[in-house]
């Protein structure tokens, strides 16, 4: 890549960073989202989206709960290709907004759907509190990493507006 051809990448990125961000986001929850309806909630049979009612009405919303999924990932993607198209995609922030989307939806499903609100949970019948604390940790460990490669972006963002 010509010098000129890497500048006028790293002005880009910088222009579009925040949009770099949302769209791994996006796509960060619409990923884990369909990983979470496709492992838990098809293929182990642990839970559905909403257990307060009858299965059927449980099977419903794994349905709504799937094609929200799909349309932040599609969203994403759709984004993923505008970015490309302006030559300003930035993979590293990207998959720091990824991982921050990723960790950010499973906090939510762990403490809010889980344990605020009450509309399901990871597994019954057993000792909850081993899984709670895996998908609790786990989501934690990824939201904190996807800022401190966010961060780290913003910094080299910084620098490229500073030369």
């Amino acid at each position: 890549m010509s010098e000129k051809n890497e500048a006028m990448l790293r002005r880009n990125q910088a222009n579009y960073a925040g949009r770099n961000v949302l769209s791994g986001f996006l796509f960060g929850l619409g990923l884990i989202a369909f990983i979470d309806e496709v492992v838990f909630h098809q293929l182990l049979n642990w839970h559905h989206f909403y257990d307060l009612s009858t299965t059927t009405v449980g099977i419903v919303s794994d349905g709504f709960f799937h094609a929200f999924s799909w349309f932040a990932t599609v969203a994403a993607l759709f984004m993923v290709a505008d970015l490309r198209r302006r030559q300003s995609f930035w993979l590293r922030r990207w998959i720091g907004g990824m991982l921050t989307g990723v960790g950010f939806f499973q906090l939510y499903d762990g403490i809010v759907h889980h344990k605020w609100m009450g509309i399901h949970q990871i597994r019954y019948g057993v000792d909850i509190l081993p899984y709670d604390l895996v998908w609790n940790i786990s989501a934690f460990i990824l939201f904190i990493a996807g800022i401190v490669i966010w961060r780290q972006t913003s910094q080299v963002k910084k620098q490229r507006a500073a030369v």
